[in-house]
């Protein structure tokens, strides 16, 4: 007997050789409160039942007595951080958390195990011992490029979050927009936050906005990591403050993407609309660049109450390299002071003074060109006793890379187009040598916005693939299990696409999928899109 379909792939899943459990109406949830809304909401979204709830005081009594006909949720405190613990009998279903995350993740499981029967709905007689390879499993969404609203990031919450990702990385501040309002420097928002790439309209965030997405993030068992990338990266500042901006360096390449891509040369103080990168510099010698940045890390800092603060350091073409050193060192410790671990993308490996509790985020190949990887290496030089790289290899899971050559969605410079395969076929600890899973913070999944404008154009260039990367972040290794092959993600991730239609997720049915239906009576069928370009 094949076992049902969960994304991303458990460490455990058996079949426990019984009859299904039967979800009707009458079907009553009991136990933890949270727990009990979030699983009654994915319930009614998915069958249109609508199912009765009890308090937390019967669902541990139901969990010890044997109660039949429920669905148990329970908080036991056994087991490491997000770990749960799913039995479904024909008689009752137990969802045991390690802690609410680990139970949030069981009922998330337990809403994909949720199937059309001639009685209405069921789930399968399964025990599944679950918890995550690595602590932290991110996405990433560019609202600097196109500005998205609280209601698009809240929908992306709920999406990432029922894949079992616990980070959310906000790019907040680019060279074409600043998105966060600051009260110590307003004229960020007044002044440099009114445009997106090819001249759409822009946007940022007030203090109750960002506040909102944090509640609603923190709700959905995701943390907020914001990023302010500096010191390139930050053409919008010279519309505010242009006395702390350098001129743009315009090199060859530069000239090339805007003949490419359109749009004008960057020009200080003009709003920048294009799609070139690496042209901008803060001035790196100047003290008043460091006033600026004393008052804009400390007023995200004390906004955010997550422990990380993301300071960029990516592409920062328009500074000399000892400029670049002495910066990011003299950043990294600021962000450090300020009581957050900074987090840097893999350039900063090279700073000679790095403040020693900073995470590297290797944005490279999963076969590392250029001297990539060892530039990440030089995150695990210092405080080599904790985990400190973040992978994100953009051949694999930048899933604003185009899906197929003919998309309108999505760029092609990470190596062309990546397929669900490719995005699935590749191990963490198997990028960057000499860094295996103990020095390995966690996976994160970028979204950047250059094409991007709506949810419907998130949702196309994400999914499937975000689930690819929801299982590098979350399940064993690559061959660990029969789970973690290909063959067997492209049948699981197939199976979720009724659930996601019931929530409105505009996936696209990649090739090499066996992408399953529903027709009106509940009847289901599967059938695999020509693999031609998966192979």
């Amino acid at each position: 007997m094949a076992l049902p379909s969960v994304v991303p792939a458990p460490a455990s899943i058996t079949s426990a050789g019984s009859a299904p459990f039967a979800v009707v109406g009458e079907t009553p949830i009991v136990g933890d409160a949270e727990a009990a809304r979030a699983l009654r909401s994915l319930v009614e979204t998915r069958t249109g039942l609508t199912l009765a709830t009890r308090p937390a005081d019967a669902g541990r009594s139901a969990a010890r007595d044997g109660t039949e006909g429920a669905i148990v949720l329970e908080i036991t405190g056994d087991g490491p951080a997000d770990s749960y613990r799913l039995a479904a009998t024909e008689a009752s279903i137990v969802v045991s958390g390690a802690d609410a995350a680990g139970l949030f993740y069981g009922v998330q499981t337990l809403g994909q195990l949720l199937s059309p029967a001639a009685f209405g709905w069921q789930v399968p007689a399964v025990t599944i011992d679950d918890a995550p390879r690595f602590g932290y499993r991110g996405v990433m969404l560019d609202v600097a490029r196109h500005f998205h609203d609280v209601a698009t990031v809240k929908a992306f919450i709920d999406r990432a979050s029922a894949l079992k990702f616990n980070a959310l990385h906000l790019h907040l501040t680019d060279d074409q927009g600043w998105r966060l309002q600051l009260e110590s420097r307003p004229l960020l928002t007044e002044k440099a936050s009114a445009t997106s790439v090819g001249g759409d309209p822009g946007g940022f965030y007030s203090h109750d906005d960002y506040r909102e997405i944090i509640d609603y993030a923190g709700a959905h068992h995701m943390l907020v990591v914001p990023e302010i990338d500096l010191p390139g990266h930050t053409h919008a500042v010279t519309l505010a403050y242009p006395e702390l901006s350098e001129e743009p360096v315009l090199s060859d390449h530069i000239r090339e993407i805007v003949r490419d891509y359109g749009g004008a040369l960057p020009v200080n103080g003009v709003a920048y609309d294009g799609m070139a990168v690496g042209f901008s510099s803060l001035k790196i010698r100047d003290e008043a660049t460091y006033a600026f940045l004393a008052d804009v890390l400390g007023e995200v800092a004390r906004l955010t109450p997550g422990p990380y603060l993301h300071i960029g350091g990516d592409e920062a073409l328009g500074t000399s390299a000892e400029d670049y050193d002495y910066f990011i060192g003299r950043v990294s410790r600021l962000a450090a002071d300020l009581g957050k671990t900074p987090v840097a993308w893999h350039e900063a490996g090279t700073a000679s003074d790095l403040d020693p509790t900073t995470v590297g985020q290797f944005w490279g190949y999963v076969e590392p060109i250029d001297g990539m990887d060892a530039k990440a290496r030089g995150f695990t030089a210092i405080g080599s006793d904790r985990a400190k790289l973040i992978l994100s290899p953009a051949d694999a899971i930048y899933l604003d890379m185009k899906f197929d050559a003919d998309s309108p969605l999505g760029l092609t410079w990470a190596r062309g187009v990546t397929t669900a395969r490719r995005a699935y076929e590749w191990d963490p600890a198997e990028v960057i040598d000499g860094v295996a899973d103990e020095q390995i913070l966690g996976v994160e999944a970028p979204l950047w916005t250059e094409t991007v404008r709506t949810l419907a154009d998130i949702d196309a260039l994400a999914f499937p693939r975000a689930a690819a990367a929801a299982e590098a972040a979350w399940s064993p290794a690559v061959g660990a299990s029969e789970l973690r092959t290909w063959d067997s993600f492209a049948t699981r991730v197939g199976a979720l696409a009724p659930l996601w239609t019931s929530q409105g997720i505009g996936f696209t049915p990649l090739e090499g999928i066996d992408w399953v239906s529903e027709d009106a009576t509940g009847t289901t069928t599967a059938a695999t899109v020509d693999a031609g370009a998966d192979a």
